[in-house]
């Protein structure tokens, strides 16, 4: 019994690594703030394909009086009216030195599209996201923080 208790032991040790974020990769799990109110609006999983990333929402956090499964009425095209919860917002996104550049973000609440990019603060445990019109001076930004 003990050698299986350590055997399981080195097994589950050997697995943390698989488990751990990368610092140099915005690809995991993000709670994004309202830079408005400070307060938590959602969940966003960026994942990469080939050298592109791109954001969904997995979860809102919406106030008890709120709707919870809000759709995107703003929205045009083929997100119009579509539940925000699995969306996704962000988009293109290209590794290019220590930024993500050339993406594209939506605002669900608005409906609009923006220029997007971010790059990594705080040792990998926050990403800076700006949206923007034109150029990068022209648009705002998000400090997300990491969850996985």
């Amino acid at each position: 019994m003990k050698l299986f208790t350590i055997a399981t032991a080195a097994a589950l040790l050997s697995m943390a690594p698989a488990f751990a974020f990368d610092p140099t990769s915005p690809v995991g799990l993000w709670q994004s703030i309202d830079d408005e109110t400070g307060k938590p609006k959602a969940l966003i999983r960026i994942t990469e394909t080939g050298d592109t990333l791109q954001g969904q929402i997995e979860k809102l956090f919406r106030e008890a009086s709120e709707e919870q499964n809000p759709l995107c009425v703003q929205c045009e095209g083929a997100n119009k009216d579509r539940p925000i919860t699995g969306m996704v917002i962000l988009w293109g996104l290209k590794k290019d030195g220590d930024e993500y550049t050339g993406g594209e973000i939506l605002d669900p609440a608005k409906g609009k599209t923006y220029k997007s990019k971010m790059h990594l603060t705080d040792g990998g445990t926050k990403l800076s996201v700006r949206g923007y019109v034109g150029a990068p001076m022209l648009g705002r930004t998000q400090t997300w923080r990491r969850q996985d």
